[in-house]
């Protein structure tokens, strides 16, 4: 609110007179900027202002590395205005943004976008848009739910999903090429953060996986992000707080999330509804930041739903989408003039917004029909009387026919007519770096968080303890063998059993994984090595301390070189069931089916382990080939047993002795060689290498291809809502 009352001057205008029936515009609150970047000073209206043309000229600096666009408002423009009679405010001395960014221009033709359908790439989701982003200035693609504003969004940045097909041509300073790594930034709808990380700590991270060069150099840029989006007070913050401390709340979220893609000093930056699920005040400081943002000359292009009065002011250019189609593009201001010219002139005491989205929304018709009886007896529930579609081809026919669409083709044209300086691929962090960093960061993550290893030390050590207790005093005679197998299998069964407990945390390290290799900021292969650095320490202290506990409570031998392969063997398989859990988690990526399939996957395992029936004596078909030998409780379980029994007898009567190889016979299946054990332990340290290897073709394959899906199952949400 402080940062907000600052300017409050600017957001208060007197109240008006009723405007001409001619031409009626609304009297209420509006921003306007007479040159790209500055806020608006607030205007009302006696009457409609006269409309003209007016030229607008674009100038390629040779030397640099964008385009300095030095425009005027494309027709038609507000003359009473443009006159210079309403000053334009600076900003504010504490919110001056010292550093610049050297923008670039974006500007789109005949852009449409397909999706596969009945017919393959058959259903447009855009169609035929055409529109033109300028450094240092704010352009919102705005429209009803399912529109296609996110597909637009996403087509500009190049980052559809392979289910997509996008025609027309994309420029940027004038070329066809793609933008490279390090010259945009797009920020996703839904944030993804590392609530155990403070702002600075979590922005200091993140550069560190985006740039190269030293450590040091990366202080700066975080601190220059932090500054673009207001967020000094919460620097030393945690993102998801703790018991002693409130996290950020949805607004600051968000800005992180922004200030996560300004590391890179984008020259482009686009966000997918900056405004989600943000109250009004929230809202309004967002604006006010990337305002501010705008100002440096980044180019920012997002789309919105709706705005209230003051946010809409402060953008520069509207795109209006209906339904795929573009019904107007152009200053927002001259987007009211537009729907007035239509015949669908704003009323006096409403937002420019919800009249514009009222009249293209399609949903609005049921409403109406639903209220249809309060309206005979209040009036009418809205401005606009037609049907929507009739109202959606009257502003579409309109806008073709207009002025503005010809100032956006000429605009288009001169853009493109002249290749400007080529954006420059930035450079990027080596595997190496990206791989300490990773760890250092997961280490972090996982001793704050209690939920990660911290829980299942508890849960494992009292496991360890009831297990223990259960089977103590068993002796070491003949008639206590079965029941110390019994114990080791469940020891082994049971802990592996509770790694379910690390299924929330898997799915979140995959959900941060998918955002920062959609950014290019991680890899598979970066992602594996770096969570796997960072648990070893956690689950090696987990094995050694639940080894202890159970290993002296059973009385297993004596020696210090068995209790060690003890813990050896048991922290193996702490590592092939990690690998296990996040296999599983990467393919179901949901906690439900997530622990169903992890539990009755372990269930699967625990009956063909040999406990239950011995292992040569399982039905061959499935149980014994291939379940018993893919099963890692198998190797565990018969690693332990040979560490026990290999070198020992057992008295039988007085004079004759059988090996422990013999008393365990027909209990469980061993190998008499002394290095049995050893090959066993080999085995599942192969085992979970192999894990890895399958969740790195996985993560390469198929997350990015769920990631299109989930994407194309919103697309073919607009598909039906066009129907």
């Amino acid at each position: 609110m402080d940062e907000i009352q600052s300017q409050s001057d600017h957001y208060r205008s007197p109240s008006s007179s009723v405007s001409s029936p001619a031409n009626r515009l609304p009297s209420s609150n509006f921003f306007y900027s007479r040159k790209p970047g500055a806020l608006r000073q607030p205007i009302s209206f006696e009457d409609s202002p006269v409309w003209d043309e007016t030229d607008i000229e674009v100038k390629v600096d040779e030397g640099g590395d964008s385009i300095n666009a030095a425009t005027t408002p494309p027709s038609p423009s507000l003359s009473k205005i443009n006159s210079g009679s309403l000053p334009s405010p600076s900003l504010i001395e504490r919110e001056v943004v010292t550093r610049k960014i050297a923008g670039a221009s974006i500007a789109w033709k005949d852009l449409t976008v397909t999706i596969k359908g009945k017919r393959k790439y058959s259903d447009k989701v855009v169609k035929s848009s055409h529109g033109y982003a300028l450094p240092g200035t704010m352009t919102v693609i705005m429209g009803p739910a399912k529109s296609g504003k996110s597909t637009l969004l996403r087509a500009l940045a190049g980052r559809l999903p392979d289910s997509t097909r996008m025609y027309g041509e994309v420029f940027v300073n004038g070329t066809r090429r793609h933008m490279p790594y390090g010259s945009y930034g797009y920020v996703d709808r839904e944030t993804t953060l590392i609530e155990s990380l403070s702002v600075r700590e979590f922005l200091y991270y993140s550069a560190l996986l985006q740039l190269p060069g030293f450590f040091c150099q990366r202080r700066s840029v975080v601190e220059d992000a932090i500054d673009a989006m207001s967020l000094g007070d919460y620097a030393n913050k945690l993102i998801g707080g703790n018991c002693y401390m409130r996290g950020l709340r949805s607004g600051e979220r968000r800005r992180v999330s922004i200030a996560r893609e300004l590391v890179m000093r984008p020259h482009i930056l686009f966000i997918d509804e900056p405004l989600y699920h943000l109250d009004s005040v929230s809202a309004l400081l967002m604006m006010v930041t990337l305002k501010k943002l705008a100002t440096s000359g980044c180019t920012l292009i997002f789309t919105i739903c709706q705005s209230s009065t003051e946010v809409f002011g402060l953008f520069d250019r509207i795109c209006l989408l209906s339904n795929g189609k573009t019904l107007f593009f152009g200053e927002t201001l001259a987007c009211l003039q537009h729907f007035s010219n239509a015949g669908f002139p704003c009323p006096i005491m409403q937002s420019p917004s919800d009249h514009f989205l009222r009249a293209i929304n399609t949903e609005f018709d049921r409403i109406i029909a639903m209220c249809k009886s309060w309206q005979d007896n209040h009036g009418d529930l809205s401005s606009v009387s037609m049907d929507t579609a009739i109202a959606i081809r009257t502003i579409e026919t309109t806008y073709r026919s207009s002025a503005d669409a010809a100032a956006v083709e000429s605009m288009i044209v001169k853009l493109t007519e002249k290749e400007g300086p080529s954006l420059k691929r930035k450079g990027m962090a080596g595997n190496a770096t990206r791989v300490a960093v990773l760890t250092w960061r997961s280490l972090l993550i996982m001793s704050r968080e209690w939920k990660y290893y911290w829980l299942r030390l508890i849960l494992y050590v009292f496991l360890a303890l009831c297990i223990g207790t259960v089977f103590s005093g068993l002796g070491h005679s003949l008639f206590s063998v079965m029941r110390r197998v019994a114990a080791i299998f469940v020891f082994v069964s049971f802990t592996s059993l509770l790694g379910v407990a690390g299924v929330p945390s898997q799915l979140k390290e995959i959900k941060i994984y998918t955002y920062e290799e959609s950014n290019q900021h991680s890899g598979a292969f970066v992602f594996l090595l770096g969570q796997l650095f960072a648990s070893i320490p956690f689950l090696f202290l987990i094995s050694i301390s639940s080894s202890l506990v159970f290993y002296f409570l059973i009385g297993l031998r004596d020696e210090f070189s068995l209790l060690m392969y003890f813990v050896l063997n048991f922290f193996a398989c702490l590592l092939v069931n990690e690998g296990l859990l996040l296999l599983v988690a990467s393919i179901c990526q949901n906690i439900f089916w997530s622990i169903l399939s992890f539990v009755s996957i372990h269930v699967i395992m625990m009956l063909s382990a040999g406990f239950f029936r011995i292992r040569s004596a399982l039905p061959r078909p499935a149980w014994m080939y291939p379940i018993s030998y893919i099963a890692f409780h198998t190797y565990s379980i018969q690693g332990l047993l040979e560490n026990e029994y290999i070198g020992t007898s057992f008295a039988v009567g007085q004079v004759r002795t059988i090996s422990g190889y013999e008393a365990l016979g027909n209990v469980y299946d061993i190998s008499d060689d002394s290095n049995s054990k050893w090959k066993n332990l080999l085995v599942l340290f192969v085992m979970a290498v192999a894990y890895k290897f399958v969740i790195f073709i996985l993560l390469k394959c198929c997350i990015r291809k769920n990631h299109s899906v989930h994407k194309l199952f919103r697309c073919n949400q607009n598909r039906k809502d066009y129907k």
